[in-house]
This record gives structure tokens, sequence and C-alpha cells, in this order.
């Protein structure tokens, strides 16, 4: 008998065509990184169409792309198609690693939005809960068992800035792979699966955390023209500018 090489996985990456017909089907590993996966397997992506939730199925996530043939050895760019399907991942320093210390594997799958209203962008601050104290990245967390992404970038970013919003579209799906120590000492190799939705705040009110103590100290809405002083992680920054354009407008 055949093995099921999705068995076990708790995401799965898609690739449609242009007329919706479903042309891979993949198991995200940890580390990996939906565009380079479907680029070894010769796609290309032209955007995400949607990420689904299903609770009762062997697997949590799928998230669909839209794509296209490549060329076996080159992209549109006329660069070599990755030969890993994960992004190098990024190290800190620790000069108290301990003999034979071995990072703990950690993939964590989150929704956020880039969230706009009259007042500007809607953005966080981290507090000492986190890697980032002090810095500024875009509302939103992790999903609760079952829940979809598009319900919990609401929940999260009602908790972390007391704004309502609505959701109307999917943006991009972004991961980056860290390896150090997280905050309370473990030494992790973290994975992270970022969902990330354009939204709009009808009506925007000042900025309350409602999750106190939590991973979120404050939150602002910024003007476009004033996002230049923001301390935004350069994650964060990636994302927004290229949700919002290059200069965040």
């Amino acid at each position: 008998m055949t093995s099921d090489p999705l068995a076990g996985s708790r995401l799965v990456v898609v690739g449609i065509d242009a007329g919706g017909a479903e042309v891979a089907r993949l198991a995200l590993g940890h580390g990996d990184d939906p565009p380079r996966l479907l680029a070894v397997h010769g796609w290309e992506v032209l955007r995400v169409r949607d990420v689904l939730t299903h609770p009762v199925e062997r697997h949590v996530l799928t998230l669909t792309f839209v794509v296209e043939p490549v060329d076996p050895s080159k992209n549109q760019q006329g660069e070599a198609v990755p030969l890993t399907v994960g992004a190098p991942a990024r190290r800190d320093d620790d000069p108290d690693l301990l003999e034979g210390e071995v990072a703990l594997r950690r993939q964590r799958v989150a929704a956020y939005a880039v969230v706009t209203s009259p007042r500007g962008y809607l953005l966080t601050q981290f507090s000492d809960q986190t890697g980032a104290e002090g810095r500024w990245g875009l509302p939103g967390g992790g999903l609760e068992a079952g829940e979809a992404p598009e319900r919990a970038v609401v929940r999260e970013v009602w908790e972390e800035s007391g704004q309502l919003i609505e959701v109307p579209e999917l943006a991009l799906v972004r991961t980056s792979r860290w390896v150090g120590r997280a905050p309370g000492g473990r030494l992790e190799d973290f994975h992270a699966v970022r969902v990330v939705y354009r939204a709009q705040c009808p009506e925007p009110t000042e900025p309350v955390v409602h999750d106190v103590g939590g991973t979120t100290a404050a939150a602002a809405w910024v003007l476009p023209a004033d996002l230049g002083p923001v301390d935004l992680t350069s994650g964060f920054a990636e994302i927004l500018g290229e949700v919002a354009g290059a200069d965040g407008r």
C-alpha cells in the first residue's frame, strides 16, 4: 500500500491554475515557505486565493494559491528556482548554549490585518512578553483550535485595540523561521506562518488594549505621513509595504 504523503500534516498547500483546476497538493513542513515549495515543484505563485480551516479533517489548514507553470530551471526573473523549500533561518547569537541542547520545533499559524480608517493605519506595540519589546507591528495573533483565520483576526484586533473591523480581502501569506531563545528562556526553532488580510474600520475610536498582560503593550492609529519614525519590525514593515505600497500609502 502506498503511504499518503500528506498523512499527519497540519498545513497543506494547494496550487490551482487560472481555470480553478487543482494542479498541486503538498504538505507544508516545518520551515517551509509556500511559494518556494510550489516553485521546486514547477509552479509560480501569482496570488493567494484563500486559507480555509478544516477542524475535523486530518489537517488543520489549507492554503490555496493561483499558480502558473515555470521553467524547470528558471523563474520569470531569470534566477534559479530555489533548491530548498524554506528560506534560511535567522539565528540569534547565544553564548549560553548548553552542550547537546536542541532547539524545540514550534510552528505557529497567526492571522494579521492591515487595518485602515480615516485615522490612518492601526499598529500595535509589542510588550515585554515578546522578543521585540517596544517595537511595532500589525494587529493579530494565533489561531485558536478550529478557528478560521478571518474570525481570528477580528477577535485579535478587538483584544489588542478595541476596534471593530470589516475584513473584505485576503492579501497574502508570509512565513519566516527563527532559531533563538524565547522570552521564557527556551531555545526554539520557530516557524511563523502569517495570514494577512486587508481590513477596514468604519468607526475608529481611541485604541485600548483589552488583553492586558499579553503580548501587546499599546495600540495606535498612525497616518501614512507619520510612519517614518515608527520602529516597525522588519517583517511587519515588509508586509505593510507590500500590502499598502512601498511608502505605506
